[in-house]
């Protein structure tokens, strides 16, 4: 008798700067720029509602969708009582001795332990977009192992630790970096890609229990700091070296993974979204490099064509 393969939920992680009371909180704590960078905290153009529009559009067969977001933050057009939709506030999967967090690297850490998360599921950043249908056999082989998406570039990010020019995100691959050569030997490992990332919790578990003390760390640290884990980097080369992960050719990543950086060059951003629309890619992510100040032209731009692409309301919308 033929079986229906286990359900995979949808973990999204959210965050609004501009939510009463949040930018008082963040001022609190924050001591330095990198702790106020907006890029981290900002839906400018509300690209968290046209995430979710893509997922109902391009991926209908996903199971529950689970929004890990501060307390009492929840989108003003979100729908609560939409089928399959569960919010869960950091106080949920965290410890009260590590909150409040403004710590991605931290938050993505714990992500497992989402109340009634199922055993495999996809995390997605709120930036990250379904550009066309996609399938199991995008994020897995025939096998059952992960496909790892990663950049063509094979930088050596681990001998590069403590460069003071390196943004928190840099240092976190440079660390996690040095991490997996201490484990598996020296190697110029690809950056991994901007896409949605197949999560199996027990061998999460796995994972973190390869370096534990620094995953303890990286969840009791605040904000980013240098020496945190990127799981996301991580985690995924961790199932390549068990087996249980594969990486992806460069043609297969090609025809499967676009990105833009979405900044205040509006010319630039007027080619990067036309030719964003022509790649017509499964996996996509408009990421915020807009810095203090966005572009208002190029804003409007992203949005046309965010409506252009998922001109229909989702049920998680009011």
């Amino acid at each position: 008798m033929r079986t229906e393969p286990e359900p995979i939920d949808v973990v999204y992680t959210w965050v609004d700067g501009t939510f009463p009371g949040y930018p008082e909180l963040l001022a609190r704590y924050a001591t330095n720029e990198h702790d106020r960078n907006p890029n981290r905290y900002r839906d400018n153009i509300d690209i968290f509602r046209y995430s979710l529009r893509s997922l109902e559009k391009h991926a209908p067969w996903l199971g529950d969708v689970h929004v890990v977001t501060c307390r009492p933050q929840v989108p003003a057009w979100l729908n609560q009582s939409a089928a399959g939709l569960h919010v869960v506030h950091h106080d949920e999967i965290l410890d009260a001795s590590n909150l409040p967090t403004f710590n991605s690297f931290g938050i993505v850490a714990n992500l497992y332990r989402v109340p009634g998360l199922s055993r495999r599921f996809i995390y997605m950043v709120d930036d990250y977009l379904f550009g066309r249908p996609v399938y199991r056999s995008h994020f897995e082989t025939p096998d059952g192992r992960t496909k790892v998406y990663v950049k063509r570039s094979t930088a050596d990010p681990g001998r590069e630790f403590g460069n003071p020019a390196h943004s928190r995100w840099e240092s976190a691959l440079s660390f996690s970096n040095r991490l997996l050569d201490a484990r598996y030997g020296e190697a110029a490992r690809g950056s991994t890609h901007h896409v949605p990332i197949l999560i199996d919790r027990v061998s999460w578990q796995a994972c973190v229990d390869t370096c534990r003390a620094e995953f303890e760390a990286t969840t009791a640290s605040r904000f980013r700091e240098p020496a945190n884990v990127a799981a996301e980097y991580l985690y995924p080369y961790y199932l390549v070296y068990a087996e249980l992960g594969t990486l992806v050719s460069r043609w297969e990543t090609l025809r499967t993974v676009s990105y833009l950086g979405l900044d205040n060059n509006v010319p630039l951003q007027w080619l990067g979204l036309r030719w964003l629309r022509a790649r017509h890619t499964p996996f996509y992510c408009l990421n915020d490099n807009f810095g203090d100040r966005p572009s208002p032209t190029v804003e409007r731009m992203a949005v046309r064509f965010l409506e252009r692409a998922y001109p229909e309301p989702s049920r998680f919308e009011r």
